[in-house]
């Protein structure tokens, strides 16, 4: 059929309805999980999930790299859609960080009166979580280094700077598990556990989503199918990693630094 548009019209796909089903059962198998303590149908959901989710996005690969169908227009309205993404987890910060200060600057009684309440002892931010703020400022570096060498066509530049990235996206996940097991208080122990496991946490699944989405990036260009004008997941994945740090140096500055 003849096109007379610059817009993508999507096909029929069976992922979007699929997915849907599949976050269902995943919610159910969570709250299974949380009552009963079993844990199969959250598990065998989450590997659905991954595979659909593989499919759906390799279906979007093909519509932008062999098929043409982003074109400069689309790409524009993709770009509006993520920057309207960031917007929307920016609120979802904005409400935990307002959340730990509305129970830090009026410590009720119930905790005591004081911050950190007592019997709580928190990080000391000279040690891990300066390391883990030092990595991934590294890695914001290393992501626009990335950027740059690909607009200059410098592909081995791009390769191994995006390797980087990967690599200390990972370090910082597991130096935060470490931290995690480490942790002389839990997520129930008092409003300040439930704050800081709950930002640090939810920062933590971005830096996992963050370095899929750079990996994914990575394997574009290892199949050469990204050129220094078709490049919008890299682009993306940038932006996305650049809001990452961001918070997390606002983390590191009220959840670390200000409560010791």
């Amino acid at each position: 059929m003849k096109k007379n548009h610059p817009f993508h019209l999507v096909t029929n796909s069976p992922w979007p309805i699929l997915t849907s089903f599949i976050l269902m059962n995943m919610m159910i198998g969570t709250i299974s999980y949380f009552h009963q303590k079993k844990i199969l149908l959250m598990t065998i959901s989450q590997l659905i999930l991954i595979l659909s989710l593989y499919q759906w996005w390799r279906d979007v690969k093909r519509e932008s790299s062999f098929k043409g169908d982003h074109t400069k227009i689309v790409k524009t309205l993709i770009k509006s859609g993520m920057i309207l993404f960031i917007l929307s987890e920016i609120m979802f910060f904005i409400s935990f960080f307002w959340s730990f200060f509305h129970a830090s600057l009026s410590p009720s009684i119930e905790i005591g009166m004081k911050w950190p309440p007592k019997g709580i002892y928190p990080f000391n931010p000279l040690e891990i979580p300066l390391l883990n703020t030092i990595i991934l400022v590294s890695s914001g570096a290393s992501i626009t280094w990335a950027h740059h060498s690909l607009l200059s066509n410098k592909f081995k530049q791009t390769l191994s700077s995006l390797l980087m990235t990967m690599i200390m996206g990972l370090y910082f996940t597991g130096l935060q598990w470490w931290e995690y097991k480490e942790a002389s208080f839990t997520i129930a122990d008092s409003i300040f556990g439930s704050t800081f496991f709950m930002t640090t946490g939810f920062h933590g699944i971005h830096v996992i989503i963050g370095s899929i989405f750079i990996m994914c990036s990575t394997l574009s260009l290892m199949k050469m199918q990204m050129t220094k004008i078709n490049h919008i997941s890299l682009e993306l994945a940038a932006w996305y990693w650049h809001f990452v740090d961001v918070v997390w140096m606002l983390l590191y500055l009220i959840m670390y630094w200000w409560n010791k």
